[in-house]
């Protein structure tokens, strides 16, 4: 089993850590509907991408109606 030999200082641990920040998403709006979306993502609101319909929405539905 591997175990070190030395110990590593704050200094170099942090360093090898400096890439493992978060990075805060970048929204885009969306030309068809104006609400904000992920890039390169179809629209979770309207549906469409690249100014065409990619994947259709039906109406809003009401669970209360269909349940009775």
């Amino acid at each position: 089993m591997a175990v070190q030999q030395n110990r590593k200082t704050r200094s170099r641990r942090d360093m090898r850590r400096s890439h493992d920040a978060l990075v805060a998403a970048n929204p885009h709006e969306c030309p068809n509907c104006g609400e904000l979306k992920r890039p390169h993502h179809v629209c979770p609101s309207c549906g469409y991408y690249d100014n065409r319909e990619v994947v259709s929405r039906a109406a809003e539905i009401d669970l209360d109606e269909d349940a009775a």
